[in-house]
């Protein structure tokens, strides 16, 4: 592999053949699933034309069922910070399913897997095992407000926590249909990086607020960071307005530090989701914090969560030989060396263009944001061109890179990806804009 400071190779074309199976199988899948998807966010409703279906990866790569190779920066929405199928996590997965796939009952990977969180994350004193980030999201509400007795929780706008009730609340109207006027009303929006907002939101409703839930790095709407001092300001406003405040880290856990954007941010919140990258590949989520909150859930307490599937051997396993990996400091370099070399030299091009295209970044999250201002918080999102987006994502997809079918949603670097392949990624990158800007 060459070092960052190599310079750039000369690029290796991905020859892509016409994708006719997969648009084939898009068409059957369509009749048999509604949308032909299994989660909204496949779909290819935005860019146009029909999904890409794979029949495998490895590493930074991934392979359609036509026979092409596409570099992978969509990381399967954020696990796969690690890259594709390490051999070390599907070991560990492997040798966990042939003692058997789920008992129903604690086993010692339970253990060891907490162990890892805990001693990764100082605010996190006892956690909880589910199948995913919205059973997370979605459980750390309930127990904030059962721990707090306060039914209002404040979110916001354009931020994205699965598809629980209360937080598709996050847009006015409600994001889907089926959201009672109940949940509406006990979910109070506020617009990101505006601390004042904040704070008049928590005077308005004094006593009633049991959590502010925020994403510490918005990714739902260009890869938003926190302004200087915002989180710092949330978290003075949570303790002095006697709130909670939940951070939700399903992107940001494990991807943008070892410790999660609290360590990054050097912030403590009193509940932390986690999913995507903390089971290297296995469907996972996670909530914790201190004992005193925690202790609500039953059997200790009165808040109710239960899950068949949670904290089964496979996918522990896979939690703790990701976390493991993870543990080595010299990941998140390279993370960042590759993220950095990535962002230099597309910036390089926009300027040589002047594009109207802003960089936005977290660690190895990052956005390509086709708006002529930075954004920062979602009425600014919504200045951004989709339809050039999607002129650039089909220029790439055709060329044998694959970024996320969403002009406002993170894509990811992980620490497979080599040199060779971001200069290759750049001087693509490089033609799309070309030919969407000239």
């Amino acid at each position: 592999m060459k070092t960052i400071e190599s310079g750039i190779s000369k690029p290796r074309p991905y020859k892509i053949n016409p994708t006719v199976r997969s648009k084939q199988c898009a068409h059957t899948l369509a009749q048999l699933t509604p949308g032909g998807v299994n989660s909204s966010f496949r779909s290819f409703v935005e860019v146009g034309g029909h999904t890409i279906f794979f029949s495998h990866a490895s590493g930074s790569k991934v392979f359609d069922i036509d026979g092409n190779t596409y570099i992978d920066y969509l990381g399967a929405w954020g696990p796969a910070v690690l890259g594709h199928c390490h051999p070390e996590i599907i070991s560990a997965c492997q040798e966990a399913l042939c003692r058997g796939p789920v008992f129903g009952a604690p086993h010692e990977l339970e253990i060891q897997m907490a162990q890892s969180i805990i001693k990764a994350v100082p605010s996190i004193e006892q956690i909880r095992f589910v199948n995913s980030g919205t059973e997370a999201v979605m459980s750390a509400i309930r127990l904030a407000r059962g721990a707090t007795g306060k039914n209002k929780i404040i979110i916001f706008a354009g931020s994205y926590h699965g598809h629980s009730d209360s937080v598709l609340a996050s847009r006015n109207p409600p994001a889907s249909a089926g959201i009672t006027s109940g949940n509406a009303q006990d979910t109070l929006l506020v617009e990101y990086n505006d601390l004042a907002a904040l704070e008049k939101c928590l005077t308005s409703f004094k006593n009633e607020i049991a959590a502010v839930l925020i994403e510490p790095v918005a990714g739902s709407m260009g890869v938003v960071r926190p302004q200087p001092g915002y989180l710092k300001g949330i978290r003075e406003l949570c303790t002095a307005f006697d709130t909670l405040l939940i951070f939700d880290e399903v992107l940001t856990g494990f991807r943008v530090a070892y410790g999660g954007a609290q360590q990054l941010y050097d912030i403590r919140p009193d509940l932390t989701c986690f999913g995507k990258a903390l089971g290297g590949g296995m469907p996972i989520g996670a909530y914790g914090g201190c004992k005193d909150i925690m202790k609500q859930l039953l059997p200790d307490g009165s808040v109710y969560q239960a899950g068949t599937f949670s904290g089964n051997p496979v996918t522990m396993a896979g939690g703790i030989a990701t976390l493991k990996l993870l543990s080595d400091q010299n990941i998140f370099d390279h993370l960042e060396n590759l993220s950095a070399h990535f962002f230099k030299g597309l910036q390089k091009e926009i300027d040589r263009l002047n594009a109207p295209v802003q960089l936005q970044r977290a660690g190895s999250m990052f956005a390509l944001v086709f708006s002529s201002h930075p954004v920062r918080n979602y009425q600014e999102s919504l200045a951004i061109n989709s339809k050039q987006y999607a002129q650039f994502f089909h220029y790439l997809l055709e060329r044998g890179i694959y970024m996320p079918p969403s002009s406002v949603d993170a894509a990811a670097v992980s620490s497979a990806h080599t040199i060779e392949e971001i200069d290759h990624t750049i001087d693509v990158c490089s033609q799309a804009l070309t030919e969407v800007f000239q």
